[in-house]
């Protein structure tokens, strides 16, 4: 199943991605990428879960920078 979320992913970042406006991103590593990771540490329903959970912080109110995939699987708030 995992492999089905992250060709689905990788096509969004060959077919969709190019046509958005560079340097747009404000997290390091992009959210496809960090889905992909994530998917790959946690599982694919974890790993989506923590997709969303990033791509919801992605708004102007949200400073961005660097976020790794987390080591343990967890949706609260980092302190």
């Amino acid at each position: 199943m995992k492999h089905i979320f992250i060709f689905l992913i990788r096509v969004y970042q060959m077919v969709i991605s190019p046509f958005l406006p560079a340097n747009t991103c404000r997290f390091f590593p992009t959210c496809s990428t960090y889905t992909i990771e994530s998917i790959h540490k946690h599982g694919s329903f974890k790993g989506i879960l923590l997709g969303a959970k990033r791509i919801s912080k992605c708004h102007p109110y949200h400073e961005g920078g660097y976020d790794p995939v987390p080591e343990q699987f967890s949706l609260k708030k980092k302190k």
